[in-house]
């Protein structure tokens, strides 16, 4: 079996925990470098993660003739840089959200070499409970579609995180405030009209820690989110439409290899005891993500997302700061 061999961008957390593990487990996968800007650190994760080699600088990884993919962890101001410099080496590159600090920024990736896969790495896209529910909502079964109400929220208050780190793309719109936005655009099948939001923001760090996006997709279809950076954690997404409703159950950090559920109600009762409950099953969605990846660089599949996408969404983060700052609605 012809398979993709995979550099790993950076030691960072999300890449050691989750998805490097999970890329090792795709079929078509092998993960066959790590680098580090520390040499030791990169030496220690491969020994850790079982990765044959590892480099002390990005540039190293990049110049491996052996190399056919980049996995880019980085924090959010070195996405562009560091996913342009892989491309024009050679490499396509799974690059972590959100793909840029703006929708400006993120039109350098433009200049890619036009045969290199860039994917923004919205991994619930490849869960079946969110294929599922799209599903159900092509078969009409919710009726007209009308409303999209989520939640995605957590408690981090260390000044040395990232996240919290506002000169560097942090707080929590670019975390978490995106999958929400991805969720609209993935399940409506189109893209905002326009935005209002109103944002709160840490005193300390500068950061949005709190924020509340109203978005009107056209049609009368509108998404609402709440995200927060400072608060109690939790994660919902409610699909509304004339006939019923859907809710994921876990939308977004679905567990890892253990199955999941959706739940359609047409709201009577009211109280959700007659809901059909469907049981999604077990898979990592890192791990489907990468497996998508590679058979797209394989040229056995094509993928709906690149470039265009990972913009497009950047357009929506900027018009909400772009109501941060008016106080009033934006057009996308």
């Amino acid at each position: 079996m012809k398979k993709v061999r995979w550099g790993i961008l950076s030691t960072a957390n999300i890449g050691m925990e989750k998805v490097t593990p999970a890329i090792m487990a795709s079929p078509h996968s092998e993960v066959v470098a790590i680098a580090s800007r520390d040499l030791g650190k990169a030496k220690a994760a491969a020994a850790q993660l079982g990765i044959a080699k590892a480099y002390g600088s990005y540039e190293e990884l990049f110049a491996d003739p052996e190399i056919d993919a980049i996995y880019n962890p980085l924090p959010n101001h070195l996405h562009v840089p560091m996913t342009l410099a892989a491309t024009k080496a050679g490499k396509h590159v799974l690059c972590e959200k959100p793909i840029a600090l703006s929708a400006a920024e993120a039109a350098q990736l433009r200049d890619c070499p036009p045969d290199r896969i860039v994917l923004e790495a919205f991994m619930i896209r490849f869960h079946p409970q969110w294929l599922r529910a799209r599903e159900i909502i092509r078969a009409g079964e919710l009726g007209e579609l009308r409303a999209i109400n989520a939640v995605f929220t957590y408690f981090n208050a260390d000044p040395a995180n990232v996240r919290n780190q506002a000169d560097i793309g942090g707080g929590g719109l670019m975390d978490i405030g995106c999958y929400p936005i991805t969720a609209g655009r993935f399940l409506f099948e189109s893209e905002p009209k326009r935005v209002v939001a109103m944002v709160e923001r840490d005193e300390q760090f500068k950061t949005d820690r709190l924020a509340s996006v109203l978005m009107d997709f056209g049609q009368g279809r509108q998404l609402s989110f709440v995200c927060s950076t400072q608060t109690t954690g939790e994660q919902s997404v409610q699909v509304l439409g004339s006939k019923a409703k859907l809710d994921i159950v876990i939308p977004f950090n679905a567990p890892a290899n253990e199955r999941t559920a959706i739940t359609v109600d047409t709201g009577a009762p009211f109280d959700g005891s007659l809901a059909r409950r469907e049981i999604l099953p077990a898979c990592d969605q890192y791990t489907e993500q990468a497996e998508a990846f590679a058979l797209a660089v394989l040229g056995e599949q094509s993928l709906p997302w690149g470039v265009e996408d990972a913009i497009a969404s950047m357009k929506v983060l900027d018009a909400i700061f772009a109501s941060e700052r008016s106080g009033g609605w934006v057009d996308v």
